[in-house]
């Protein structure tokens, strides 16, 4: 562990990860220094972050954008307030590395109520952990969903490989690895020991006893209680501070500065606007309604190209989706770079090669695909969150799609009617040979039939003898060069089906 002066909170040289970053929130408390460092450093600036409720990619990414405010705002101190059940291996993972990297401050996970599961082990990686004297710390077992969606403890492999990384992050910052690990494993007892020759006294298992190059020199104590046979270790603040899990026990945020020698207040980082908007944006009906939006100007779009109102709305739609949902750590490059070939297989399917064929399946399949990912974190449900978390995202994504084509089946058969929609695009030019008119001056009558100069996507040019007159499908597509007929004139309005 870094060792700090009396005047300041040094900065700690940036540690290199030699292991993949995959587990969940818990790892935000395990790699805090050492349990019984003589002196707390003395630090001038102290920010508090909050880390309340589920532990998942949007917290972990609202604790990135607030570990970078701090930098900003020059702190030595960063305090992360954690108050959880739990969470998702990933993000808890991901969130002690940070924490453990952090190279600008002195990082403290102080548990007012509870850090539990992922949260314990998120803990795990600040400088110092200091929790409430009744809070609670640990019970990380990790769980998953087999093949019949029934929650059961990970298995032995999965375990062996979590436990590890507790362990590597434990004695990273000073804390015995056996109890870290115990947090994970329920199968393991850690005992009191004592050095022989120096009288030191910590936690190890039998198996780390047994491991060591001179086994006799310990002197093997008491089990710890908190992690008998069966049960994953779980400790309060008073406790975890006696078994060198936590560094010191505070009562409330106060007593957290005066640890620390603070000559003033935290400054504790609220949520922001940005936050807020992520935060909306992520809920479900909101998503719908941006998704229904964005699918019918696409749509209007396409029938009428042209980078007109539509394809901007589409666009503006589909860019505050992916936004957002990159911000809430759900998204990457990988849902974009998706979305964007869907819209490529489409674009081919409708003027390159018209019909319906394996260009626009997939395409549409694309679109589906991207924007299902987006929405979550996983690919496969592992936890009944994840399950819930993917049912709620396919009626959403189902659900707008429903309503968007509904809404596009209403515009294709009124969309020349429909005031402002029929001027949203820009109609592309007409053939040079001739001008097309209205239907009133080319003198036509219901039943009357032509040949389509161009694609109908409904709307396009017909030649009627030797006029050229815009016209409406009835809504299908109809290729260049098919004859049509008239089935209904209204005004300067034609509509036309294929014959």
């Amino acid at each position: 562990m870094a060792r700090f002066s009396d005047d300041a909170c040094p900065s700690r040289s940036r540690r290199r990860a030699r292991w993949t970053v995959l587990l969940g929130a818990g790892l935000l408390a395990l790699g805090c220094g050492p349990a019984h460092a003589a002196e707390p450093p003395r630090c001038s600036r102290g920010v508090l972050i909050r880390l309340e409720g589920f532990i998942g990619p949007r917290l972990e990414q609202y604790l990135y954008r607030k570990l970078d405010v701090a930098r900003d705002e020059g702190a030595d101190l960063v305090v992360v307030e954690i108050d959880s059940p739990g969470g998702l291996v990933d993000s808890s993972l991901n969130m002690a590395a940070r924490l453990r990297d952090l190279d600008f401050a002195h990082t403290v996970a102080y548990v007012p109520r509870e850090a539990l599961s992922g949260a314990a082990i998120a803990a795990l990686g600040c400088d110092d952990i200091v929790m409430h004297p009744r809070a609670m710390l640990g019970d990380a077992g990790p769980i998953f969903a087999d093949e019949n969606f029934m929650f059961r403890h990970a298995d032995e492999k999965f375990v062996s490989y979590l436990a590890e990384q507790v362990r590597n992050l434990a004695q990273a910052k000073g804390r015995p690895p056996a109890l870290a690990e115990a947090m994970v494993d329920r199968h393991v007892v850690v005992y009191r020991v004592e050095d022989k020759q120096t009288g030191e006294v910590t936690y190890m298992s039998e198996q780390e006893i047994a491991s060591d190059a001179d086994p006799d020199r310990w002197q093997k104590g008491e089990p710890v209680f908190e992690s008998r046979e069966g049960h994953f270790l779980q400790a309060s603040g008073q406790r975890a501070v006696e078994l060198g899990l936590a560094q010191a026990t505070a009562s409330s945020r106060g007593d957290v500065g005066l640890r620390y020698a603070l000559p003033g207040d935290f400054l504790v980082l609220e949520p922001t606007g940005l936050d807020t908007a992520v935060w909306i944006l992520n809920i479900p009906v909101v998503t719908g309604l941006i998704l229904v939006i964005g699918l019918i100007a696409l749509y209007v779009e396409l029938m009428a190209p042209g980078i007109g109102v539509g394809g901007l709305l589409a666009g503006l739609c589909f860019a505050v989706f992916f936004w957002s949902r990159f911000l809430g750590g759900t998204a990457g490059w990988l849902e974009v770079v998706l979305f964007l070939a869907g819209l490529v297989f489409l674009a081919f399917e409708l003027f390159v090669i018209p019909g319906f064929g394996v260009a626009g399946v997939s395409g549409i399949l694309l679109l589906i695909v991207s924007l299902l990912m987006a929405s979550q974190h996983h690919n496969l449900p592992s936890t009944s969150r994840d399950l819930a978390t993917l049912t709620t995202s396919l009626f959403v994504l189902v659900g707008s799609f429903v309503a968007a084509s509904l809404a596009a089946f209403g515009m294709s058969k009124y969309f020349g009617r429909i005031p402002i929609l029929s001027g949203l695009a820009l109609e592309p030019p007409a053939p040079a040979e001739a001008e097309p008119h209205a239907a009133g001056r080319a003198g036509l009558a219901l039943g009357e039939t032509g040949v389509a100069k161009t694609p109908l996507r409904p709307a396009g040019v017909v030649r009627f003898g030797d006029d050229y007159v815009d016209v409406v499908s009835e809504g299908a597509f109809i290729e260049e060069g098919s004859r049509v007929k008239i089935v209904k004139l209204s005004g300067n309005r034609v509509v036309v089906r294929e014959t």
